[in-house]
């Protein structure tokens, strides 16, 4: 078939294209398939009708339309083959010609990738990145688990504070009327967590168990339920209990509390540094592979990017954060519900790095092109191995899944992210070198 390929605008052109005589042939005789087992004609069983005297009846040319649907995306898919253009959008075709005993001739309007002529991408100059472990590091964690570790004691007689537990009731009211959502009883607060409106906290500080107070508070203006929002409500509260934390003392026996795999202390704390080191170098890694990849989408240059693939990545986005959700047990109804938001505003939310993450994918790409990254056979076993252990499947699963092509190019793609962040050079920024200096 002899397709033929004119560009017409930036991302958008006019393909050419022929059905054969052959393949015209192999459509009708489908769409006569379809058509005479619902037909009733005089003489014959329903659907024992013959071609010849359909044809005599009605005409070769009734079985057109379904003959042209029944061929059209193969031949469709082999023009877009044989020119080597990357639709994105669904084409607008149109039938040129279908004249009986002759190729059917057709034209569409196809939106295509932007084309993308790369700029420097090997031996990028990036922000050094430090993976030193310091000992406030080491402290910090274990403060943390120290606080993970404490326990709560009744404090008898003695104000809150900040850091301490309250249990408290509340009934809140807006307008002199109660609210729904607005009303708890014996709920454990903590003082300074900032887990409730801003200002309620604060105003229970400095209140002993058994006191009543009248907490004041306006909601904020971005505040999930609407009918709340900017307005000012009056919580009636009793505090039944103020618990300190009572923080466990750093040894051995801390130690072993926290990890069952130490016996001390300096080992508990040989640990946490190894931990941080790695999680130091994980974050190196990335933070160098970012600003690598945004550097060298910023050195390409990339023509207009097409509404299409905007639209296709804040898709796919949404579908993947719901499917994420959903393996968490909460359905899209229950997540927009629980945050008072909608799948517009979802959409609003990826919408706005949409357009750069399409611009990485195209230079990336375009990167496996110009390097000519071709994955192995090994790579390609390796990754369906990954895969099949990440998501407990089977790797016949993920096979039937996952097309060969599908997978090289993921493969191909990641090589790409390698090489771009792998030969990028860590360098000190004036600011940092001013601060090394000092």
């Amino acid at each position: 078939m002899a397709a033929k390929w004119e560009k017409t605008d930036a991302n958008q052109g006019k393909l050419s294209f022929e059905i054969s005589v052959d393949k015209i042939k192999e459509g009708l005789d489908q769409a006569f398939a379809r058509a005479k087992k619902n037909l009733s004609v005089p003489g014959f069983r329903k659907g024992r009708v013959p071609r010849q005297v359909f044809d005599s009846m009605y005409g070769e040319e009734a079985l057109y339309e379904d003959a042209l649907n029944i061929v059209l995306p193969e031949a469709y898919e082999a023009a877009v083959q044989e020119t080597e253009i990357k639709p994105v959008d669904q084409p607008q075709i149109s039938v040129d010609s279908m004249e009986t005993n002759q190729p059917w001739t057709l034209s569409a309007v196809v939106t295509v990738e932007p084309e993308v002529e790369l700029g420097e991408y090997k031996d990028l100059s990036v922000q050094k990145q430090t993976t030193r472990v310091y000992a406030k590091d080491v402290d910090a964690e274990l403060e943390r688990e120290q606080q993970q570790q404490a326990e709560l004691v009744l404090k008898e007689d003695q104000p809150a504070e900040n850091g301490d537990t309250v249990v408290i009731d509340f009934d809140g009211y807006v307008d002199g009327k109660q609210f729904d959502g607005g009303k708890a009883d014996n709920y454990s607060l903590e003082l300074g967590s900032n887990s409730f409106i801003p200002g309620f906290e604060d105003q229970l500080v400095g209140h002993k168990a058994g006191e009543n107070v009248d907490v004041t508070v306006t909601f904020p203006a971005d505040y999930q339920a609407e009918d709340l929002r900017d307005k000012e409500a009056v919580f009636k509260v009793t505090i039944h209990e103020v618990k300190a934390k009572q923080l466990p003392e750093l040894d051995d026996e801390f130690a072993k509390d926290v990890d069952d795999d130490v016996d001390s202390l300096d080992e508990l704390k040989a640990k946490i540094k190894e931990r941080l080191k790695e999680q130091k170098t994980e974050a190196a890694k990335n933070a160098i592979e970012e600003e690598a990849i945004d550097t060298a989408v910023e050195n390409a240059t990339i023509a207009e990017i097409p509404e299409a693939m905007i639209n296709e990545d804040v898709n796919r986005q949404v579908q993947q954060y719901l499917a994420n959700m959903q393996q968490q047990g909460i359905s899209a109804e229950m997540y927009y519900q629980l945050t008072g938001t909608s799948e517009a505003d979802l959409r609003k939310q990826f919408a706005e790095g949409a357009e750069h993450r399409v611009k990485v994918n195209l230079v990336l790409d375009a990167v496996v092109k110009a390097e000519n990254i071709v994955p192995s056979q090994e790579e390609l076993d390796a990754e369906v191995k990954d895969l099949a252990a990440q998501y407990g499947m089977e790797e016949s699963a993920i096979r039937s899944a996952l097309t060969e092509d599908m997978l090289k190019h993921d493969i191909a793609v990641k090589d790409a992210v390698d090489l771009i962040r792998d030969s990028a050079k860590q360098n000190l920024k004036a600011d940092d070198k001013k601060s090394d200096e000092k």
